[in-house]
Parts: structure tokens; C-alpha cells; sequence
């Protein structure tokens, strides 16, 4: 920056008495002075700290002025180097040519003719000066505003604000970088006025050209916050304050302002603002859920100790069946004993019709206790599914009777039973257990009779979800028009132990067990109930295009039982041991009887012939099981019975024989004798189906309601 208490005049004259008096006379006006001999050494010396230069006419005439004319053209826009001419001639361009020249050059440029007094020198010196030194304090001004733009671009880039302004005679608007940018523009994109505007929300527009309005009306700051649409639809609220800026005249010239994108602050306000308003509904809501968890912590409690009680409860009733199996198969034993010989008794008094009559009692009473274990064991036994095609519809056809029993004559069953429906794919013992037991739990709840449907139709399951795969399935629907259940008993309606019998009339297992039966054979069982109106339940069975399979009975020829056949009897129970003996010798087989397995196996292995081997399945230090499967190794091709009084065998018990349901009768005793013979005759046909292997009962004489309506065969 040049020093103003220090200007300095460069003076360019050849002649040194020029040069001493110009010097002298610069020094007057408070000037120091630089004199130099030669015109490129003048031109070179030229800068901003010059304030007026000095030379001669005649020492510039005839040189090359382009140097000194491109510094002069070269000044900044503030600076205005003034010159004072040295000359011998005055007068105009026309009286001197060269002086016209050194005016185009020079540019600010004073002529003081020789000879000059000094106070003419002096003061031409001084008006020079005053305007050097006035542009001197220009260009600091114009410093001072560069500065101050610069701070003021400064701040408006850190807190983000944008500024533009509209000339409102054109409604012309220059927009800084940050301003397009806080409306969703480019730095290079050209943005009007219209532009703007346009982005407006249209709920805000009118709103925002009436504030505009007035602020050019009234000479009001222009304060307004609203929302704006960015050209890739995004929604942003913009706020803009502006000021009107008028002339000396006071008329409205433009209208000055900065704008910022507040969409941070304003969404934080909102949430604020949602959550001031939502924090007592929070605390409602927070204490309602203290309350709730409270509620269900003592529910939880209380149905634990719920669950307690239904866990001991069925804890009894499975010690219940492990005795009920137990002393059945003993009792079924003794039946055994008794059956047999009152059998045998009625051939010897045939003659006699009171004898007679008096055993058809007994034979009668001992089978009704036949029925009666059957029942028991039953009840006890856990087994493996066997799952087999099934015609449903014969199944159903077939449970009729036991049906009209088990739910009484004040309830009416209405079937529908389409033919020529695919078979399923079930375990047909576990499934009349099921059927028995929704039809008792119907006839439960209709105290006052209704009526009972069953029905049964085909479905396709195709991409639905859920419980269900994809297939086709059939449906055993169960409904009835009893007094139904609310929602909330529906829900738990499956749920192990839940029941809505009295305490101990139930153990809320029944429906949980027909819902595992359906998810074990890959179906469903779904309900649905309206109190009043009735229940239905329908079972989902998947299906097959495999035909069921005929009993075995109907595949083997039976042929007649042959006599005097050497048979090995095994049963470690004495009484049925001579019981069976008596009835085989009666068919007329030679019978060698045992008391074990290691004793049999004994006789089996010391070479003696046999025709034909009938074991117990229940007996000390060796099963009929294990017996058979170590007299397979010795004599793989000797028939064998196996004789027992449970419903099934044990888990894991793989043997493929002929069995002899416990009690029997000759008969029966005759027909797994042949049955064995055929079987080991022509082993290609398959094996024997235990299904109706001998029971002295019909089904419809032995349904029991156990549980919640568990009706067994």
C-alpha cells in the first residue's frame, strides 16, 4: 500500500537546470523527488507509490512511448497517475502536434509553459497531488469493501445462508451457489425468479408472494419460513429473510436477503414436538403396561399352579394306565384259562341242555371281561403309527354303530360320505380314536341332544403356507350344534391340559392328542366355533393315490387246520399253558409243552422235530419275541405264533409273525395254525395283518369314555 506521508514525484528531464528546478519546486508541495536521465529507466520506475510524474517536451520528442503508454493503460481502475509537462510552446493540437500526442499517451496529463513562475509549478503540482492522494484513499475504500465481502462470503458460507438479490424493475435475480443450492439447484444452473416461486409448495405460494407484497408496500423486513419442492420431488422447508433496499429518493429498488434450508432443524422440531405431545400418553401407556405385566405375572402364577395340578393329575393317570395295563393282561391271562376250558366243557355236555345253557353264561360273562381288558389295555399303551392308505369312507361307514352308541339316542348323526374319493395316508387305529373322541366331546356339548355331521371331502393345497405343505388332502369334518365356544376358549382349545370340564371329569389332552396325531401324519387340525351356534372340527389328512391294502385274511388261502402236528407250546403261566395244551389235543396235535424260553430253546436246539411253535410274548429272563428271533437263527423256515394280551408291542419289537390276541378260543386257536402253515407255504404274499387277529369282541361292544371323551377299542 503506498505511503501517503511520504509521495514522491519521478521526474524525467535531461537538461539538469530542469531537473533542479522541478525538484526544487516538488519539494515546495511537500514532495520528494526522484530524478532520472533516462526515458525506459522513468518508465521502469513507475508504480503505485508515484504520485505525479515530471518531464520535459523535449525529452520525450521523438522516443518510443509505447513502455510508458502500456504502464499508464495498465493502471488499476482506481489509479490515475497525473503528469505535468514541461513545454516551450503552448496553444492547442494545432499549434503543437507533439503535445496531442503526449495527451493521448499520458492520459491525465497538465502542460505548464516556459518560462513558468514558480507558483505556477507549485500549484500545478499541489491539484495534482490532491487527486492522486484521492484516489489513494478510493482504492483503500474499495480495499475495505473487498475485505468486507470477503468476511461477508465468509459467513454466510459457514452458517450455510445463501444470498441473492431482485432487482424489481426487472425482477432480474442473482442467486449465490449456496442460494440455488438451499433450493435444490446446481452452482451453474440459471435460476430465475419464476424458478423459484414455482418450487414453492403450493399451500405456501400465496402466502410467500403476499409477504413479498407487502415488504415492497411497506418497506418491512421480509421474514418467512416455507416449505419447497426440489426438482427430484424431495420436500425441504427453506427460510428467507430480505430487506428492501430504495435510492436516495427513496424509491424501492431491490430487494436484498439470504436464505438457508432448515429441513434439519424443523424435522427435529417435529419430533420434539410429537414427543412433548405423546409423553403422557407414554406415561398412561407405559404405567398401563406395568400394570399389565403385573396382571400377567400373577396369571402366570396362577396358571402354573394350574399346570401343577393338571401335571399331577396326569401323572396319575399315566401311573393309572401302567397298573391298568398291567393287571389287564394278568386278568386277560386268567380269561384266558377260563375261556378255554369252558370251551371244552361245552363239547362234553352237549347233550345236556342246562349244562349247556349254564356254560353259554359263563362263556358270555368271560367275554365281556375279554372286552373289558381289551379296553384297559387300550387305554394303556403307547405305540408307533402305522401308516397305511385307508379309505376314509369305509372307515367312517364302518364306525357307525359304535358311533350311534357313544353319543346316545337323543342325538341324531347325518353323514355325507362322497365315493370314489383318494384313500389317506393315516394310522386307521389312531384315527378311530380321534373320530370316537370328537364325537363324544359333540355329544358333550349338546346336553339337550342336536345333531351330529360328519363328512368328508377332497382338498387341494396349493402355495397357501402355513401348517400345510402343497397336495391334495382329505377332510374329516366333525361338527356339531351344541353350545360352542367364545374366541378366547378357542385359542386354547389345542393347548395341553386345558379343559373346560370339571376337575377331574378331563385332562385336556384329548384334542391336544388328535392335533399331534394330525401334525404327526403331516395334516392339520383346525376348529372353528360360535358360541350357540355349534362347533366344527375338521382334520386334514394328506392323500394318496396308493390303494388301500386288503386284509391279509382275504390275500392268504386259508386251507383246513392239518392234524397231528408236533407243536412246541411255550407260556410260563401254567394255567393257560394246560389250558392250550387241552384245546390243541382236542384238534388233535401232539403238544410238547415248556414253562420258559431257555427251556424251549433248549429242546429246539438238541434236534427234536417240531411242526409248528406257539409262544407267550410276556415271560421272566426271555420275550417271545427274543425266543423267536433265536429260534429263526436255528430253524429259519419253523411257523410260529405269538401269543399276547397286549394291544400292541413295545416300541422297537420288529418281528413279522402271525400273533394270537389273548383271550382266544379254539377256533381262533385253529385258524393262526393254518394261518402260520400258509404263511410259511408261500412267504411271497406278505405278512399277517394284526389287525382283527382274534378279539372276542365286536367294536360297538366296547367303547369307554375315558379323559375328555377318549373313546378306545
Amino acid at each position: 500500500m503506498p505511503n501517503f506521508h511520504n509521495p514522491k514525484a519521478l521526474i524525467y528531464a535531461p537538461a539538469g537546470r530542469d531537473a533542479e528546478v522541478a525538484a526544487s519546486l516538488t519539494a515546495e508541495t511537500g514532495l520528494s523527488s526522484i530524478t532520472v536521465a533516462d526515458l525506459n529507466l522513468f518508465t521502469s520506475s513507475l508504480d503505485d507509490e508515484i504520485a505525479v510524474g515530471v518531464l520535459t517536451e523535449e525529452a520525450v520528442r521523438g522516443s518510443d512511448l509505447k513502455p510508458i503508454a502500456a504502464w499508464v493503460a495498465a493502471q488499476p481502475s482506481w489509479s490515475d497517475l497525473p503528469f505535468i509537462v514541461l513545454t516551450q510552446r503552448g496553444g492547442g493540437p494545432e499549434r503543437n502536434p507533439a503535445a496531442a500526442r503526449l495527451s493521448e499517451v499520458l492520459g491525465n496529463v497538465t502542460f505548464l509553459e516556459r518560462p513558468f513562475h514558480a507558483t505556477s509549478f507549485i500549484s500545478v503540482a499541489r491539484t495534482a497531488l490532491k487527486g492522486r492522494l484521492r484516489q489513494y484513499e478510493a482504492r483503500a475504500r474499495l480495499e475495505a469493501l473487498g475485505e468486507g465481502e470477503r468476511r461477508l462470503q465468509t459467513a454466510l458460507a459457514a452458517g450455510r445462508l445463501g444470498a441473492w438479490e431482485l432487482e424489481l424493475s426487472t425482477m432480474a435475480l442473482s442467486a449465490s451457489a449456496t442460494c440455488k443450492a438451499v433450493f435444490g439447484r446446481g452452482p451453474d444452473d440459471e435460476v430465475t425468479r419464476d424458478d423459484l416461486i414455482a418450487s414453492i409448495h403450493p399451500d405456501d405460494r400465496d402466502l410467500v408472494l403476499a409477504r413479498l407484497r407487502e415488504t415492497v408496500d411497506t418497506g418491512r423486513d421480509y421474514s418467512i419460513e416455507h416449505r419447497t419442492i426440489w426438482p427430484d420431488g424431495s420436500l425441504h422447508w427453506t427460510e428467507v429473510h430480505a430487506q428492501l433496499y430504495a435510492d436516495r429518493y427513496g424509491s424501492a429498488r431491490k430487494l436484498v436477503g439470504v436464505c438457508s434450508d432448515t429441513t434439519i432443524r424443523k424435522t427435529i422440531e417435529e419430533n420434539l414436538r410429537q414427543l412433548n405431545e405423546t409423553l403422557e400418553v407414554r406415561v398412561r401407556e407405559r404405567t398401563r403396561e406395568v400394570n399389565a405385566a403385573h396382571q400377567t405375572l400373577l396369571e402366570e402364577v396362577a396358571q402354573r399352579e394350574r399346570a401343577e395340578e393338571q401335571l399331577r393329575q396326569s401323572q396319575k393317570m399315566e401311573a393309572i394306565g401302567q397298573l391298568t395295563g398291567g393287571v389287564a393282561h394278568d386278568f386277560n391271562n386268567l380269561l384266558m384259562v377260563v375261556l378255554g376250558n369252558l370251551e371244552l366243557l361245552g363239547k362234553h355236555v352237549a347233550g345236556d341242555a342246562k349244562a349247556t345253557r349254564l356254560v353259554d353264561g359263563a362263556l358270555q360273562g368271560a367275554r365281556r371281561g375279554a372286552a373289558l381288558t381289551q379296553r384297559l389295555l387300550a387305554f394303556a399303551r403307547q405305540q408307533d403309527l402305522q401308516v397305511k392308505p385307508v379309505d376314509l369312507a369305509d372307515l367312517v361307514s364302518g364306525m357307525n354303530d359304535l358311533l350311534r352308541r357313544s353319543v346316545g339316542s337323543s342325538i341324531s348323526i347325518e353323514t355325507n360320505l362322497p365315493a370314489r374319493l383318494p384313500p389317506a395316508l393315516i394310522d386307521a387305529n389312531q384315527l378311530e380314536l380321534a373320530l370316537l373322541n370328537l364325537a363324544v366331546n359333540a355329544r358333550d356339548a349338546m346336553p339337550d341332544g342336536g345333531t351330529l355331521s360328519i363328512s368328508l371331502r377332497e382338498e387341494q393345497v396349493v402355495g397357501a403356507g402355513g401348517d400345510l405343505g402343497d397336495g391334495a388332502y382329505l377332510v374329516l369334518a366333525v361338527a356339531d350344534s351344541g353350545t360352542g365356544m367364545d374366541a378366547e376358549t378357542l385359542k386354547k382349545a389345542v393347548d395341553p391340559f386345558f379343559s373346560t370340564k370339571e376337575l377331574g371329569k378331563g385332562t385336556g389332552l384329548g384334542l391336544s392328542m388328535i392335533h399331534g396325531l394330525a401334525v404327526q401324519l403331516n395334516g392339520a387340525l383346525f376348529l372353528t366355533s360360535e358360541p350357540g351356534v355349534g362347533t366344527t372340527a375338521e382334520l386334514w389328512l394328506p392323500a394318496t393315490e396308493r390303494r388301500p391294502e386288503r386284509p391279509a385274511e382275504m390275500e392268504l388261502p386259508i386251507p383246513q387246520s392239518a392234524s397231528g402236528l408236533k407243536i412246541l407250546l411255550v407260556d410260563d403261566d401254567a394255567l393257560i399253558a394246560m389250558s392250550s395244551v387241552d384245546m390243541l389235543e382236542d384238534l388233535g396235535h401232539e403238544v410238547v409243552e415248556t414253562n420258559s424260553g431257555a427251556d424251549a430253546l433248549e429242546l429246539i436246539r438238541s434236534g427234536q422235530h417240531f411242526d409248528l411253535m406257539i409262544t407267550d410274548y410276556s415271560m421272566p429272563g426271555m420275550t417271545g419275541a427274543q425266543l423267536t428271533q433265536a429260534v429263526r437263527d436255528i430253524h429259519p423256515t419253523l411257523p410260529i405264533v405269538l401269543a399276547t394280551g397286549y394291544a400292541d408291542l413295545p416300541a422297537g419289537t420288529d418281528i413279522d409273525i402271525p400273533r394270537l390276541g389273548k383271550p382266544y378260543n379254539q377256533a381262533q386257536l385253529a385258524k393262526e395254525i393254518a394261518k402260520a402253515l400258509a404263511r410259511e407255504t408261500a412267504p411271497v404274499i406278505g405278512s399277517i395283518s394284526a389287525r382283527g387277529s382274534g378279539a372276542l369282541f365286536k367294536a360297538d361292544d366296547c367303547c369307554d369314555e375315558i379323559g375328555d371323551g377318549a373313546c378306545v377299542v
